[in-house]
Parts: C-alpha cells; sequence; structure tokens
C-alpha cells in the first residue's frame, strides 16, 4: 500500500489499512510519502511511541518537510521510530528480501548547502543517482519515493485537474526520476490524487525498448473531499522478471515528460553515461484480479520488440475497458469472471450486442496469456448457447486498429435472416468492394499463428467455427465489421453502422 500526507492521522489511517486488508488480505509493507507527522500529532503519537498501540502493518516513512516535524525523526540515516514503523532515512536504496528495490529521498528542495534538516539539496541528488547507476548493469528501480512532485511531471500527459504541473513540484526530483527510472513514482504535499498515464524512458527508433514509469501523486490521509489517498498494488520485483515482459509497452503510454530537462542538463554538464543504459523495466499494474504469474497484465500490451513503431498511432487518454479505469461505463456490464467480463456495447447495432472484454489491459486477442485465452472460449461457448436458445447464431468479430484495448465485438443474427455461408460471403464481398483482401485462415489453426502482437489486424468468426483474416497494412475502415452485419444482405439496418449515431441515453442503456 502506498500513503499520502498522513498528518498525524494515524487513527483514521491504520483503520482504513485494516478495513482494506480485512476486504483484500494481508499486504506486505505500507510506503508513506509526503508529510507523516503534522501539527497536531503529539496526542495520537504518543500511544504508538510507547507501544500502547501498534502500526498494523510494516509501515515505511519519508522524513520531515518543514521544521516544526523535524524533531520527530532523531537520526537522519534512519531508525525505528515505533513498532512497526520505520524512517527511511535521507535518502538512500531500500532492498526488501524479495529483491524489491525502493529508493527514497526525504524532504523539500532547498538552493542551500548544507540543506535544512528537513530538505535536501542538489549535491544529495547527485549522490544518490551516482550510488546507483554505478552498480554494475543497473536496470532502474521498482519504486521510488519523494514527498514533492516531479516538475513538469504532467508534460504529454492527462490533465493534473487544478495542480499547475509547470509551477509545483522539484526539479531536482525530476532529474531523479528520470536517471532512476523507477516502475512507480509516489509523491505527496500537494493535497491531490493524480494518477499519470505511463511514461517511456526510451527514445522510440532511436534506443532499445525499455521499461515504462507510472507516476501517482496521492492526497491527504482523511480529506473532506474524499480524494484518493491510500494505492493497493501488487508487484514482482524486476529481478525476477522475465526481460522481455518487463520492456512491454501499455497502449497509453507516453513520451518522457523529463525529456526538455534531461537535454538541458546534458548541454550544461558531462552526461553520466549509465543513465542512457538500456533498462529492461515496465510498469506492472496491479489491478485487482491478477496473480503474479501474470507479469504482463494490467494496464499493457503491445511488442517489446522495435518494430512496435509501425503500430497505429497511441493513444493519449484513459482506457474506457479496463475494468478498474474510472473511464468504463460500469452499468453496461453484464458479468464479470476471473480474467475477462461481458458487456452491452455502448450503441449496439441490436439491443443483445454484447462484448468480451479482458479485464486487464490487454490490445489485443494474440496478446493474450493461455488463461485469459481460456476464459475467452468459455465465454464464448456460453453466448453461442444462449443466442441459440433465443433462435439466433453469433457473429464475432476484433478489430486491432486504432483501438488501445481488446474488444471482441459480439452480435446476434436470427437464424430465418441469413445463413452463415450467407455472412460468410457478404463479408467477403464487401472487402473485395473496399479491396480489402480478406482470407480464410484454416480450420485447425489459431490467430495467433497468423498475427503478432502488435500486428493491426481485422479478424471475423462464424458460429460454425470459420474464420476470416486481414492483416491491415494502411487505412482500414473503421466500421466495417458493423457495416457488413447492418448492410441490406443482412440485418438491414444500414443506420446504425455508425455506434455513434446508437448511442442512448444512460437510463435507457
Amino acid at each position: 500500500l502506498a500513503c499520502g500526507d498522513v498528518e498525524g492521522r494515524l487513527e483514521a489511517l491504520f483503520g482504513r489499512v485494516l478495513a482494506i486488508q480485512g476486504k483484500s488480505g494481508r499486504f506486505d509493507m505500507l510506503l508513506c510519502v509526503g508529510n507523516f507527522f503534522g501539527s497536531t500529532s503529539e496526542t495520537e503519537w504518543a500511544e504508538y511511541r510507547t507501544g500502547a498501540k501498534k502500526a498494523p502493518i510494516p509501515t515505511y516513512v519519508l522524513g520531515a518537510n518543514n521544521q516544526e516535524t523535524v524533531n520527530y525523526f532523531p537520526d537522519v540515516s534512519g531508525c525505528e521510530l515505533a513498532e512497526n514503523i520505520t524512517y527511511l532515512g535521507r535518502r538512500g536504496l531500500y532492498s526488501g528480501t524479495s529483491g524489491l528495490q525502493i529508493a527514497y529521498l526525504s524532504g523539500t528542495e532547498s538552493q542551500d548547502e548544507p540543506a535544512p534538516a528537513y530538505s535536501f539539496s542538489a549535491k544529495d541528488v547527485t549522490e544518490l543517482k551516482t550510488s546507483l547507476l554505478s552498480t554494475p548493469n543497473f536496470k532502474g528501480v521498482d519504486i521510488l519515493l519523494t514527498s514533492p512532485w516531479p516538475r513538469d511531471v504532467g508534460t504529454f500527459a492527462n490533465s493534473a485537474g487544478e495542480i499547475d504541473t509547470k509551477k509545483c513540484g522539484s526539479k531536482l526530483v525530476s532529474d531523479l526520476a528520470a536517471s532512476l527510472k523507477p516502475r512507480y513514482h509516489f509523491a505527496a504535499l500537494e493535497k491531490a490524487y493524480y494518477e499519470r498515464l505511463p511514461y517511456r524512458n526510451h527514445t522510440v527508433l532511436q534506443e532499445t525498448p525499455q521499461h515504462v514509469s507510472r507516476f501517482i501523486a496521492l492526497a491527504d490521509v482523511g480529506n473532506t473531499s474524499k480524494k484518493k489517498y491510500l494505492y493497493a498494488f501488487s508487484i514482482v520485483p524486476m529481478s525476477l522478471m522475465d526481460p522481455a515482459e518487463l520492456v512491454k509497452q501499455p497502449q497509453d503510454v507516453t513520451e518522457n515528460p523529463y525529456q526538455k530537462l534531461r537535454k538541458e542538463a546534458q548541454k550544461t554538464k558531462a552526461p553520466v553515461c549509465a543513465e542512457e543504459e538500456p533498462a529492461c523495466q515496465f510498469f506492472f499494474d496491479l489491478s485487482k484480479h491478477q496473480g503474479k504469474k501474470r507479469p504482463s497484465s494490467g494496464k499493457e500490451s503491445g511488442n517489446s520488440q522495435p518494430k512496435q513503431a509501425k503500430k497505429p498511432p497511441q493513444p493519449t487518454g484513459p482506457c474506457w475497458f479496463c475494468l478498474a479505469s474510472p473511464e468504463v461505463e460500469k452499468h453496461l456490464v453484464v458479468s464479470i469472471g476471473t480474467h475477462c467480463y461481458l458487456a452491452l456495447a455502448k450503441g449496439g447495432l441490436l439491443p443483445d450486442h454484447v462484448l468480451i472484454l479482458p479485464i486487464g489491459h490487454y490490445q489485443s486477442v494474440v496478446d493474450l496469456s493461455s488463461e485469459v485465452v481460456e476464459e475467452v472460449t468459455k465465454y464464448k461457448s456460453a453466448l453461442k448457447e444462449f443466442f441459440r436458445s433465443k433462435g439466433k447464431r453469433y457473429v464475432l468479430f476484433e478489430r486491432n486498429y486504432r483501438s488501445q484495448h481488446l474488444q471482441l465485438q459480439v452480435i446476434p443474427v436470427p437464424l430465418d435472416h441469413c445463413t452463415t455461408e450467407d455472412i460468410k460471403e457478404s463479408f467477403i464481398s464487401q472487402a473485395q468492394e473496399q479491396q480489402i483482401e480478406l482470407l480464410e485462415i484454416p480450420e485447425h489453426s489459431d490467430i495467433t499463428q497468423v498475427a503478432q502482437p502488435g500486428t493491426p489486424y481485422f479478424y471475423v468468426e462464424l458460429d460454425t467455427g470459420e474464420k476470416l483474416f486481414h492483416r491491415i497494412r494502411g487505412r482500414f475502415p473503421l466500421h466495417f465489421g458493423r457495416s457488413v452485419l447492418a448492410s441490406e444482405a443482412l440485418l438491414a439496418l444500414p443506420q446504425r453502422a455508425d455506434w455513434r449515431r446508437c448511442e442512448a441515453e444512460r437510463a435507457e442503456e
């Protein structure tokens, strides 16, 4: 668990942690950034300091950010403040028994040398960077903890709301994050929650693909606006992960927000060569349903090979279809499995037009792990049986082009409207009219045998098991699948070919 400013509200924090652990099971540790103590800490803190109360989870905290709380941290190099509550220290690297590496920097930025006890200076940042970058084969750290935000973190990204990322935060923290390439970077102090889209740590086509980093700012404990102050996640140390998995890129990845800062730094001083080493690291999103055996799940998909640049343009907005995302239209969800879920289509071709979607972030069928494929197959089978009981046959299609999250569109066609052969012929003839080469995949072959991860394609599966496939090499009509089914030859609903024309009010949905 990661937490924002506690400001002495220990009862509120640990009460919430106990509730979460009661619901979700035990967590390994709690990492606190921002102000752990506040001006009114003494009463609650005395009970923990004396041992009358004990933190319910190993808790690691950063140091003071102001003069009035300096006295709570007796040893600048770190120490146990109370049972289960540890002050990490002014700066350094904490290595867990599992191999997890957590870099940390306490305090706020100061221009003075030496910096006050509640601040860090350029010298502190340089020493921390040098100590880590000089280690053999440095690939980055799993987690970075700082209290201030990094300056300019919002560049190329989703909005941080009321927070102006060009004025807020520390340039030294940006420099540290650019060099240490953390898979997760947590910060606080701004009393705001901001989960930035993941960002790249390499230049596309110029450097070997590297991991991505994710920045998460957390609000203050018990805030009245109910902004998020606790973030739960599960992470496999990068030292234990398969290198190919480490460099996989999520679909909503952005450019590195610190590019300009790094270029400026390289002009004014000799670059640290280790900083440019290719790293093998990536963002492992711990969505609730993902286990440690599936490091490629969560918010990512795509190909680790350089040819990823041939993919369609990367989307920049949040994902509409990740079940954990605030963007998802939860009122349309029909059924939730372990790895997949079923939802009604927004602006469906028919009222019972549904989507099979992975809970985690996968771009296409060819990116899916075996257990997700198994559950997709179960959903297909259940839908096939259900629609047959209603006197319908289903048609399934997928468009892996200009989409960031796998959507298997399943449309039922009344048995008395047309045969499977009619549907197949309509797809082939309309493809020919638009110079689209639609090939039939042999009966016992699978789409993974004809498409590599990251390859744009269009795919149709009929209820007989017959499959049609088109490898997209240039432009492709986004509504092709719907247009074929909506044509006069099949459903005779040409006005519903474009889903945007079919959107309904939420109440109707």
